[in-house]
């Protein structure tokens, strides 16, 4: 089977060796391309035609051909829609044939939603080598743990050899440090092969600071209009607005028809300006919705600090119209404080009553539904949330940003009391919202996840001077010494202390985290999940005590799933048992079983009531 997705813009692999390559570059009267074909250089006058767009077909430049795009005479520039970039952002693009990789995965239809247990995974430092290739190897770790669905974050060719991928600046090209686009295509098969959904981590709020040439030829790309935190905003409401929009569009169908992506997650749609109706997110969703989405199962999953409700609504059968999910930052916040105690920062917004956020967003999806929020200037956060099902909300404990974006990259099991992460674990993995585990996770790993990249000297500088003054805004780090100590994204040291050590897993106390998860998410796939789909609405949360939480779910086909937590240090002697079977306690009180109605400290109880 042959995938391809056709694109207005870019390099078009067409028969025998012939290419169209098309570039919009609406600030440039004249545009030259430039081939190099073994050691042959070639250059083209390209044809100008209306609306800034320069084209030529250029016989014997068949896949495998570096080209590049020579501006005014002098800039060269590589192809903003490149498949392909083997040298990196600044060096020539490659032009790619997709129809020359044969796939083997046409029966593959994908899974419903309601399935979904997320792993959150850097291919570059997942495993020692760091490819595509080295992911399969982890593939049956994954299946045998219970994950449906790998997250990879952002591939999108970014600036050197390490990078979280949020500076990403040639969108089609999967970074060559992690392998080749064919590397990747076969990672997909392999994961479909094992009933693995892959979605792709997509950034359309910006580029990043280096590597970007649009700015030189097509400065209407940007609309300085609106500013952001990396300057002038990409430009989705004003003149030429209709190519940038494609431009993204395009994307993500790209990676979903010609990379048979089974959804994608788009980072930081909040930091995305665009005061058009439809705006790009509801037009894209729709476009994923109406294209590869007719057929399978695709999914789109959004980060969204706003907490905007609208952009989850389901049809009347209960289906996504846009979005599927949306990353739920709420309930992270609620379970860290319950867990480490930590309460500076954003976190203050939650500080002074977590469990009860905790309870709102298990129950309601966000906990911000239009309150205050004094960490943002006493603005107003959010929409109303509870109408909507639990399965709009991916929930967790740690992510990439949680962990990254401490100075030291620490994890949530070197920070929480144990007994009290493990009682959130269970709370994460036995409620209906879809979990999302970032990786090493489940088994406790003890390696940091630190901010690593590779820029220009002049760039890397900044990069190092900036993150460190960050943190000064912290106590512990005024001290400028003590600001020195947090490791520098650039050094390489960095980005290898972020690798996962895999023999941790031979040693007990990993092998007990790995065991918990297991068994945690053997009884969701069990008991819960086969009762998700068809859920209309969120559920009920009460404070049983001041550290004990209950919540109750109706689900899709009647079946009721309830669930206490005690977080306090102190047993609770006074909870009412939830009907129905017991499906999980964590621990029993002294008497060896519940009727007692205590409850030992830190720990859960769930259970489920059959339909009718």
């Amino acid at each position: 089977m042959k995938r391809r997705h056709r694109m207005p813009f870019g390099a078009q692999a067409g028969d025998h060796g012939t290419t169209r390559f098309r570039l919009w570059a609406p600030g440039a009267r004249n545009v030259e391309i430039e081939l190099g074909t073994g050691g042959a250089v070639s250059r083209h006058g390209m044809s100008a035609e209306p609306d800034g767009w320069h084209e030529i077909v250029i016989p014997d430049s068949p896949a495998g051909t570096r080209y590049c795009y020579r501006v005014e005479g002098g800039l060269k520039v590589p192809d903003p829609a490149s498949r392909c970039n083997p040298d990196d952002v600044h060096a020539p693009s490659m032009v790619v044939d997709p129809e020359t990789f044969e796939w083997s995965d046409a029966a593959w239809q994908g899974r419903p939603w309601e399935e979904a247990v997320i792993y959150e995974l850097h291919v570059g430092t997942l495993t020692p080598e760091g490819t595509f290739a080295a992911v399969i190897g982890k593939l049956d770790h994954l299946t045998s743990l219970g994950v449906t669905a790998l997250e990879i974050m952002p591939v999108a060719d970014f600036p050197g050899r390490r990078n979280w991928g949020y500076d990403g600046v040639l969108p089609y090209a999967p970074d060559s440090s992690y392998g080749t686009p064919d590397d990747l295509k076969r990672l997909v098969e392999a994961a479909h092969s094992r009933r693995l959904m892959v979605l792709l981590d997509v950034v359309y709020n910006h580029f990043g600071p280096e590597g970007n040439y649009l700015h030189a030829y097509a400065p209407q790309f940007f609309n300085p209009r609106h500013q952001t935190p990396w300057g002038a905003a990409i430009n989705f409401d004003a003149d030429g607005s209709r190519v940038v929009r494609d431009f993204f569009i395009h994307n993500a169908l790209y990676w979903i028809e010609e990379y048979g992506m089974d959804g994608l997650r788009l980072d930081a749609v909040h930091a995305i300006a665009d005061d058009s109706r439809p705006d790009i997110v509801a037009e894209l969703c729709e476009a994923v919705r109406a294209g590869p989405g007719r057929d399978r199962h695709v999914h789109i999953v959004l980060e969204n600090d706003k907490n905007q409700s609208r952009y989850l609504a389901r049809d009347a059968r209960l289906a996504p119209v846009q979005a599927s999910a949306q990353w739920n930052d709420d309930i992270h916040h609620g379970f860290h404080i319950l867990v480490t105690g930590e309460r500076d920062g954003y976190y203050a917004d939650y500080a002074e009553r977590p469990l009860w956020y905790l309870g709102r967003c298990l129950a309601e999806g966000f906990a911000y539904q239009g309150e205050v929020s004094p960490y943002r200037d006493h603005a107003t956060r959010g929409e109303p949330s509870g109408h909507l099902p639990a399965t709009a909300f991916v929930s967790f404990v740690q992510t990439h940003d949680q962990v990254g974006n401490r100075a030291f990259g620490e994890r949530i099991a070197q920070i929480a009391d144990p007994k009290a992460l493990r009682a959130a674990v269970a709370c994460l993995l036995l409620s209906p919202a879809p979990p999302l585990l970032f990786m090493g996770e489940e088994f406790g790993a003890s390696s940091p996840f630190l901010f690593f990249c590779e820029f220009g000297p002049e760039l890397a500088a900044a990069v190092t001077r900036g993150r460190r003054e960050e943190f000064g805004k912290f106590a512990r780090f005024r001290d400028p010494a003590v600001q020195a100590t947090i490791p520098d994204p650039n050094d390489p040291a960095t980005f290898v202390a972020s690798k996962l050590v895999w023999a941790e897993l031979r040693k007990p106390l990993h092998g007990e985290w790995l065991a918990l998860y297991r068994e945690l998410l053997e009884l969701r796939h069990r008991h819960v999940v086969p009762h998700l789909a068809g859920m209309r609405s969120g559920g009920t949360f009460a404070l049983i005590d001041v550290d004990v939480l209950r919540v109750d779910w109706t689900l899709g086909d009647g079946a009721r799933l309830h669930l206490v937590a005690n977080f306090s240090e102190a047993p609770c002697g006074s909870i009412d048992v939830p009907p129905g079977d017991v499906l999980y306690v964590s621990e029993l009180p002294p008497e060896g079983d519940l009727a007692g109605r205590v409850l030992p400290a830190r720990s859960v109880v769930c259970t489920i009531e059959a339909p009718g």
